[in-house]
């Protein structure tokens, strides 16, 4: 982040990317990244209001959030997208609650899916700093705001060897920010005044054009990134070993570092088994989803968020790029408030899948005589008490309040 030049940075602390804030306010104190403003906002929605007002003002904003501060901030992430501003945020992915659970899944993000933010999902740290890099320089070409999901902990939290490029090669890659729209007391202006019926549809439109126009630039900027610094860590999505392959994972995030496990071991017992990894999850690219795709026997989407009275919403996507094809996808949850996915649990779902055995929607490792359990407790008697505090006593965790 600092070797992007960031002019003003925001933020709330909220985990898991308190510390990350935290050593950016390190740097403007000693200044060594000058001319920067570190503003620590009262609030997740101060946060992004500050950087709403930094990006119209003509400076380079960035904030970073999670989970709840997101939803905290989510009016204010709408009028960045309405109102066509280049913030960049990281968002460290965590669960939604209630009940309180700080530990990874994709809800967060899923939340705001529609909220006209283009989202980068990084499967490693080294992809997380790549990708910083390449959001701001998509967000100021496209004058739109991006998000850098990274998985909360599972990612932000682990120390790994990090290939950091040299400022000039960032500056030689990263041009200076020159705004689209800027508020100049010489040339005065509004930004964000009412729109009726008469135009509001198509301000909505532009938002989705910009994001279509992402779909191009994403792949462009990718590969202007690994050739200029040596690693292809952008993109729209990458595939594993799918080439030939009859079943293939789709997932987002740094689960993929573990299917790919399962998926070298499968190869080896003589499975024609692969791997999609889908970074751009907003905008969706339907065209190479179906590419990377079209040539597989069974698709299996493992997502760590559920679309709760439905089911899947990476394979929501899935099956829509899909259409037309004979190719069924079954859904898999998993990894919902930082489960682990286990190497053995993943082997069990390929093998069900080459088998014909996988159902359309499996919930990875839910643990059924325990949600059984509490389904008759409520069956039973009105007050049941609730239903997260009960669970934990059934498994011998002592709940608030005992």
């Amino acid at each position: 982040m600092a070797l992007c030049r960031p002019e003003v940075i925001c933020a709330y602390p909220i985990s898991p990317q308190t510390h990350i804030i935290e050593a950016l306010s390190e740097f403007v104190k000693r200044g060594a990244l000058a001319p920067c403003e570190f503003v620590n906002a009262e609030s997740e929605f101060a946060a992004m209001s500050v950087a709403i007002g930094a990006s119209a003002a003509g400076a380079r904003a960035f904030t970073a959030t999670a989970s709840q501060g997101l939803l905290f901030m989510m009016e204010a992430v709408y009028n960045a997208s309405g109102l066509g501003f280049p913030v960049v945020m990281t968002l460290a992915n965590r669960a939604v609650g209630a009940p309180i659970n700080i530990w990874n899944d994709h809800s967060d993000a899923m939340a705001a899916r529609d909220a006209g933010w283009v989202q980068l999902f990084a499967q490693s740290v080294q992809e997380a700093a790549d990708l910083h890099l390449q959001a701001f320089r998509l967000a100021e070409e496209l004058s739109g705001p991006v998000m850098v999901c990274m998985d909360g902990f599972v990612l932000t939290h682990a120390t790994e060897r990090v290939d950091l490029p040299s400022q000039q090669a960032v500056d030689a890659f990263l041009p200076p920010y020159e705004p689209r729209q800027v508020l100049d007391p010489d040339a005065p202006y509004s930004i964000g005044a009412m729109v009726g019926p008469e135009a509001f549809e198509e301000v909505r439109y532009l938002a989705h054009a910009r994001q279509l126009a992402a779909v191009e630039r994403i792949a462009e900027i990718g590969s202007e990134f690994a050739e200029a610094f040596g690693r292809d860590s952008g993109g729209l999505v990458h595939s594993y070993r799918s080439a030939d392959a009859e079943v293939v994972v789709v997932a987002m995030g740094s689960v993929l570092g573990t299917i790919k496990e399962v998926v070298d071991a499968q190869r080896a017992g003589g499975a024609r088994i692969g791997a999609l990894g889908v970074t751009s999850f907003r905008p969706f690219p339907l065209d190479a989803v179906r590419q990377a795709l079209g040539g597989a026997r069974r698709v299996v989407v493992l997502e760590k968020s559920v679309s709760v009275g439905f089911g899947g919403v990476l394979s929501t996507d899935v099956a829509l790029a899909l259409n037309g094809l004979a190719v069924p996808v079954s859904t898999v949850v998993a990894g919902l408030g930082g489960r682990p996915i286990t190497e053995s649990a993943l082997r069990s779902v390929l093998e069900a899948a080459q088998g014909g055995r996988l159902e359309k929607l499996t919930f990875l490792d839910l643990k059924h005589e325990l949600v059984a359990r509490e389904l008759e407790r409520m069956a039973a008697r009105r007050r049941s008490g609730p239903s997260a505090e009960n669970m934990l006593r059934d498994l011998g965790i002592v709940g608030a309040g005992g």
